[in-house]
């Protein structure tokens, strides 16, 4: 069996627990081995010197280490490690947690003038994170930018989608979640429970149920021997009831050995308690789970560097690809530039609004004085907003700079005019004085200027990482024979062959749920990649432009009454965004979104006009004397129209990388999906349109079930126009 290379999330909610053990230990300094292993340095005055690793690249763990299983330090610390220390020498560890079920541990750390958060992400292609004491990132191993997620400097970080804990879950729940399953036993544990193989299997054995018995023909009986055996590991992992074991395997041609030798093995697997899937393997028994990983991935480590696993020595590397690393760090360097940009503006708002409030202090003063005098006497909020209100009608100048009380919040807004002659509005806090309030103001300013600092610290790192793959690009083509170039042409042209995959004739498509927070709106992405989202009614429509409309967005409406509020998104929502010069391609798939999903759809009308406008056109402020209907706005000022656009939609399912149903205009989408079917207004009912659209799609797979988990009637239903529709041959 292949060894193990990566931690379970059974694993790591075993080493929680004692890894919690090193409470109050302090951190002297931090490492960066490489580019995927950490390692913090920290003395606890019981047990001495603790090591703890953090390994996030081909292998994934995180445990004190033996100090004889350390490497020696590194040489020049990189920037992330200068940061680290900065941020952690002299720090106490508070603890460590497990997110969710998931392969993510959080450790966090205090020290007088801040607190940091380690996230280490065990999954994937592995990350560390390190979070300020609001939940910015102040830097990273790697920069990712998803569309589900973002973990970059300055951005809040953002933890993966939830999944089901397995080890939580009650009878009902687990009966319910395996009920719905159409494969077998196993596979639904280690799948829609998110066990894995491994402990799918292991359950299977413990409950004396047969792995492969399809869950059609699971008793209830079976199905509660099944959840007893969950419970039971659950039991002794949040009891810490262990016996750790380290298994190992008899190398070929050594089961036999003889003259008093010992047959030559190596490690396959560590685990917090003897598994029956392992009856069959020799094993040896440690104290502490801990002590079993740590020398599980030692040895580990020592066999790799004994050269069993390298390549022939008649092999020849194939040429690295310096070309996109070089393009992907240019990219991460140009983003975290903008952020840098981005912090500075904020810090020096927050400024000039501190000063702003010391500048008319004696209004200020005036209002704040006004509002808690009357909060000491019992008035209620709303009949101070009533008396605001009067006095700025007969003139009062504290009462006229106020634009909202929040009684809620406790809050009073007001409206100052800077040196430039533009108003700025102000929330204050209404219980305090205006040098509080100034204070604050200040205070984040220094905050923003402190994520600014650690994006410099980021951007950085990342240049010397950009300037190494320079120069090992130099060194590469300096070695190199002079005919490689049209070898590597062709060879890179098979492996562009070799790699892409057919998904309509496979037999099994693995099914990789995506949860992204745009889902719930109408959505797509345009075919250069920008989020598009539209409201699926009148709430949606206000909540899309106060809480998601960024000031580099597009707001987009059609001509025709009845159609939804559009975006095309700068960024995602917790993202600083820059001014984008978006393609007319772009625009023009937008403007037929909004199109699309209108009364003129619905009307079957074949095709519809739309206009685009600036986010700060667009306002809920009416004329005197008019009124307007939820979910709709004042746009002001010029617009620019997309005139006869075509109502069209392509509706079809995603594979890669991702597997979903997916719906937009169809020259966003036929490329992304592996088969799609597109739409035009028709005789057919939206659900009646839905079914053959699923029919047509489910008969170009082979992987039927596939088809019907991922993009089944009710869930394509989601991506059609309200209104008939024809399919288009």
């Amino acid at each position: 069996m292949d060894p193990k290379r990566e931690l379970s999330s059974v694993d790591l909610g075993a080493l929680v627990t004692e890894l919690n053990r090193y409470e109050g230990a302090k951190v002297d300094k931090a490492y960066r081995y490489d580019d995927d292993l950490v390692r913090l340095k920290l003395r606890d005055f019981d047990r001495g010197r603790v090591e703890l690793m953090i390994e996030v690249g081909d292998v994934k763990r995180a445990h004190v280490a033996d100090a004889e299983h350390v490497a020696d330090a590194p040489g020049r610390p990189p920037n992330f490690a200068k940061m680290l220390r900065n941020r952690l020498s002299g720090a106490d560890f508070v603890g460590v947690e497990q997110y969710e079920f998931d392969r993510i541990l959080t450790f966090e750390f205090e020290r007088d003038d801040e607190n940091t958060t380690l996230v280490a992400e065990l999954f994937g292609q592995g990350n560390v994170a390190v979070l300020d004491e609001t939940g910015a990132v102040v830097g990273a191993l790697e920069t990712v930018r998803l569309k589900s997620r973002t973990v970059a400097p300055g951005a809040q970080y953002e933890y993966p989608a939830s999944r089901l804990n397995p080890l939580d879950v009650s009878f009902g729940g687990f009966e319910r979640h395996m009920r719905e399953s159409d494969s077998d036993v196993v596979r639904t544990l280690a799948t829609q429970l998110n066990l894995g193989g491994l402990y799918a299997e292991e359950v299977c054995t413990r409950a004396g149920v047969e792995k492969e018995t399809p869950i059609a023909e699971v008793t209830d009986d079976q199905l509660r021997a099944l959840h007893d055996a969950l419970a039971d590991i659950a039991e002794r992992l949040r009891s810490g009831d262990v016996d750790p074991r380290v298994y190992e395997e008899v190398l070929d041609g050594d089961s036999d050995a003889t003259d008093g030798d010992e047959p030559e093995t190596r490690v396959v697997d560590v685990t917090p308690f003897p598994l029956a899937e392992h009856e069959g393997l020799p094993s040896v028994g440690f104290d502490s789970f801990n002590a079993a990983v740590d020398e599980y991935f030692y040895r580990l480590e020592r066999r790799a560097e004994t050269g069993d696993d390298a390549a022939p020595a008649d092999a020849s590397p194939s040429r690295p690809d310096f070309e996109e690393e070089i393009a992907k760090q240019e990219r991460i360097i140009e983003q975290q530039e903008g952020a840098i940009g981005g912090f500075e503006e904020q810090a020096e708002r927050e400024r000039e609004r501190a000063e702003l409030l010391y500048a008319n202090y004696d209004l200020v003063d005036e209002v704040l004085s006004t509002v808690r005098d009357a909060r000491a006497n019992e008035v209620s909020w709303d009949d101070i907003a009533d008396t605001l209100a009067a006095g700025a009608e007969r003139g009062i100048p504290a009462a006229e700079a106020v634009v909202d009380v929040d009684g809620g919040e406790g809050t009073v807004t007001i409206e100052l005019d800077g040196e430039d002659g533009n108003a700025t509005e102000i929330e204050l806090d209404a219980s305090a004085g205006v040098e509080v309030n100034a204070d604050r103001l200040y205070r984040e300013a220094k905050r923003i200027e402190g994520k600014k600092e650690g994006a410099m610290e980021a951007i950085e790192s990342t240049r010397e990482e950009l300037e190494a793959v320079r120069e090992r690009k130099a060194e590469w083509v300096a070695n190199d024979a002079a005919d490689d170039g049209d070898e590597a042409g062709e060879a890179d042209a098979e492996d562009d062959e070799e790699y892409e995959t057919d998904w309509l004739s496979r037999s099994s498509i693995p099914i990789r749920n995506p949860d992204d927070w745009y889902e719930r709106f109408r959505w797509f992405h345009t075919s250069t990649g920008y989020l598009v989202i539209g409201g699926r009614n009148a709430d949606q429509n206000e909540e899309l432009v106060k809480k998601y409309m960024g000031k580099h967005d597009r707001f987009f409406h059609t001509q025709a009454h009845g159609g939804p509020v559009t975006l095309l998104k700068a960024a995602g929502p917790s993202e600083s965004a820059d001014p984008v010069d978006f393609s007319e391609e772009t625009l023009r798939e937008a403007a037929q979104f909004a199109v699309s999903y209108s009364s003129d759809w619905k009307d079957g009308r074949g095709a519809g006009d739309a206009y685009m406008v600036d986010p700060d056109q667009v306002s809920k402020t009416p004329e005197s004397g008019e009124y307007i209907e939820k979910g709709s706005f004042v746009i002001r000022g010029d617009r620019t129209y997309f005139e006869d656009v075509a109502c069209r939609v392509a509706v079809g399912v995603q594979c890669e990388p991702v597997t979903r149903a997916i719906g937009g205009p169809p020259s966003a989408i036929v490329d992304r999906a592996a088969a799609s079917v597109t739409l035009e207004p028709g005789m057919y009912a939206q659900n009646d349109a839905a079914m053959m659209v699923y029919r047509r799609l489910k008969d170009r797979f082979a992987d039927q079930s596939f088809v019907r988990k991922v993009a089944s009637a009710d869930l394509l239903q989601e991506f059609l126009p309200s209104g008939g529709s024809d399919i288009v041959d």
